[in-house]
């Protein structure tokens, strides 16, 4: 697809000279994503869209003037197309995408792919609408993949919605939704269930893009997910996934989150590939605090070259080759007739843009914005979507018989990482109830169901990194069900009374009160706040969370949403109770 100008006419005629450009920018060095070349050149701009640009890299007398109502000086700096974020949950960042707007432009991100399953989860069709509505007439592009995975693990948990091909084919009518979302269900693909096939069937009928969710997938179960029509994958965690991927035509997005930071292990394990066409970078989940001070799209293509990348491969992996992996033909390049989402960078190996163009417009200069993002306000931004019923201390523990029990225990594989497993351990009963045995590794975890189904599940945790109290979210990947970590009942209680008050967000307490809040009140995932304020609070958290109940790992307000993701190996909990991610099925929590 391509993306068109409200008058061809007047880009042939501005190239041609008849009339003149809207804008021209020059005294650049233009760094050339086609040709890898960098040399001087002046871009005139048109309605957005590039005109012409006037260059002579031979020596041949290329050059032609070019006449421009105005004109922007590049000081000698270099020129490269906007970032491109291949994959993203605008909703991860707790922004608004107004908000998320006013903090990636000025970090030269001018395009967002994003997933907005989360709200989905919450809300269904309507969250997604709200998403498309919120991001409307921004100085930006938000391009919008349909949910695929409502739930993401149907049969193993319940969320606030459920998506079909009906669902699916709704949103695929929106002109900014380009295909489906990260179809993490791929056992459902491999095994051309009747709802994935559905789902896809949605997608092809419209032409649309199938992006993937593949961790540790290979062999013939890689080759299989891939001839089911999927094209892409975000979930490369290791150099050798990395490169069979690449070798059998995926679309690798190399990510940089904030939890997951896989370049270290992708970018060294392909240098020797003479072509990476099918390499690009996205962020997925990513802070504003980690936003604001290491950057957006130009965070993860600034490790990259850390890692042994050419600063000119980063670029490309960051521009053209995302546009093309979504499929648009005149988008991540500097050239004519592609659109004129543009930066001016000091250097290419660790860019910080001077300026930021987005449709031919200067939006960000100097790290700032040089334009106001009028605040908007939407009906859906004012619900409260938890709705639970209140439960009591004897609902959140375990009962058991005899003086000890065999339970499983979810324990994690490494001790900052997010992968799970499952042990077997035996427990000491007190009072009819399972008890922890004084062991501060081992805690309690209840899944509430947040969206009026009452279902709920209390199982044990190892690891979790948690010495004492309580600490809870509506944040909980994907179905953003209410999750408490807890030693004691009465202070999960408190947990579950603020955030059920409060509309949803991330809650510590200790010794019966609260003892930091961050309050998400849209849909339970989206603060109101501007990055800057947003970024003070979750700051505060963390380091609550640290020094209050121990939780000492590299991000311990995310350290909670990945325990109910039941697409993510190997064990995880939800509201119907112990999940085997590899099996796909419920399994008990007592062992005989």
């Amino acid at each position: 697809m391509q993306i068109h100008p409200k008058d061809r006419g007047r880009l042939v005629d501005a190239a041609m000279g008849r009339i003149p450009c809207d804008l021209l920018i020059h005294n650049v060095k233009l760094f050339n994503v086609f040709t890898w070349e960098t040399y001087e050149a002046e871009v005139g701009i048109v309605d957005g869209f590039i005109a012409c640009v006037s260059a002579d890299p031979d020596g041949e007398g290329g050059r032609f003037e070019i006449e421009a109502h105005e004109r922007y000086d590049g000081w000698g700096q270099f020129l490269i197309p906007g970032f491109i974020d291949s994959h993203l949950h605008i909703e991860s960042s707790m922004m608004t995408p107004a908000h998320m707007a006013e903090a990636v432009l000025p970090m030269g991100t001018t395009t967002l792919i994003t997933d907005p399953h989360e709200v989905a989860n919450v809300g269904g069709v309507e969250a997604v609408a709200y998403m498309l509505a919120a991001s409307e007439d921004l100085p930006m592009r938000f391009y919008v993949l349909a949910p695929s995975c409502i739930p993401s693990a149907p049969g193993l948990e319940n969320a606030g919605a459920s998506f079909g091909a009906a669902e699916v084919e709704r949103l695929m009518a929106h002109p900014r939704v380009l295909g489906v979302a990260e179809l993490m269900d791929y056992p459902g693909v491999l095994s051309n269930s009747s709802r994935m096939r559905a789902i896809m069937g949605a997608c092809e009928k419209r032409g649309g893009f199938m992006q993937g969710h593949a961790p540790f997938l290979s062999g013939r179960d890689l080759n299989a997910y891939l001839a089911a029509g999927v094209r892409s994958d975000h979930e490369t965690r290791t150099g050798r996934e990395a490169r069979e991927k690449l070798r059998l035509g995926m679309n690798v997005d190399m990510r940089e989150s904030s939890v997951s930071m896989d370049v270290e292990a992708i970018a060294p394990a392909v240098l020797n590939f003479r072509s990476l066409t099918n390499l690009s970078l996205c962020t997925d989940d990513l802070e504003p605090e980690d936003i604001l001070t290491t950057g957006h799209v130009s965070r993860v293509a600034a490790s990259a070259v850390r890692c042994g990348m050419s600063p000119e491969q980063a670029v490309v992996c960051g521009t053209l080759n995302a546009a093309r992996e979504i499929g648009i033909t005149n988008l991540g390049a500097v050239a004519p007739g592609f659109a004129a989402d543009l930066q001016i960078v000091s250097e290419l190996a660790c860019p910080r843009p001077s300026a930021v163009f987005a449709e031919g417009c200067l939006v960000a200069e100097d790290g700032r914005l040089t334009l106001a993002i009028e605040p908007r306000s939407f009906p859906q931004e004012k619900v409260n979507t938890v709705r639970l019923k209140r439960p009591d201390a004897e609902d959140l523990r375990i009962r058991a018989k005899g003086d000890a029990a065999r339970v499983r225990v979810v324990r994690y594989a490494t001790p900052k990482g997010t992968t799970t497993e499952f042990g077997v351990e035996r427990l000491p009963v007190l009072n009819g109830c399972l008890n922890l045995g004084g062991d501060p590794d081992l805690k309690f975890v209840a899944v509430l169901n947040r969206h009026g189904l009452n279902t709920r599940f209390v199982g044990v945790v190892r690891g979790f990194g948690t010495q004492r109290g309580a600490y809870g979210a509506t944040v909980s990947h994907d179905c953003h069900n209410l999750v408490v970590v807890y030693d004691t009942p009465e202070d999960a209680l408190v947990v579950i009374e603020a955030l059920i008050e409060c509309g949803g967000g991330k809650v510590a307490a200790l010794n019966g009160r609260v003892i930091a809040s961050l309050e998400l009140p849209i849909y339970g995932l989206i603060s109101r706040l501007p990055a800057a304020e947003l970024a003070r609070d979750i700051a505060d958290v963390k380091a609550t969370l640290r020094s209050k109940l121990g939780l000492d790992v590299p991000n311990p307000l995310m350290r909670i949403v990945s325990l109910a993701l039941p697409v993510i190996p190997k064990a995880k909990f939800s509201d119907l109770g112990l999940v085997d991610v590899l099996q796909q099925k419920i399994v008990p929590l007592f062992v005989e």
